[in-house]
């Protein structure tokens, strides 16, 4: 691995790439394209997820 890699799981890649997405609002300025997102956890396949959108509270809301 070289010096600045930087290793994501695809449920934490994810939730950057959700979280980086931007549109121009009303007065021409970025404005978050997703405001937050809503779940029920709970099942082993999404625990990943979970565990990803916890740790990015800050910047995309669940």
């Amino acid at each position: 691995m070289t010096a600045g890699t930087l290793r994501l799981t695809a449920a934490q890649a994810t939730v950057r790439h959700l979280a980086a997405q931007r549109v121009e609002g009303p007065d021409g300025r970025p404005v978050s394209y997703f405001a937050g997102c809503w779940a029920i956890f709970g099942h082993g396949n999404v625990a990943g997820l979970g565990e990803a959108l916890q740790a990015n509270q800050d910047v995309l809301p669940t």
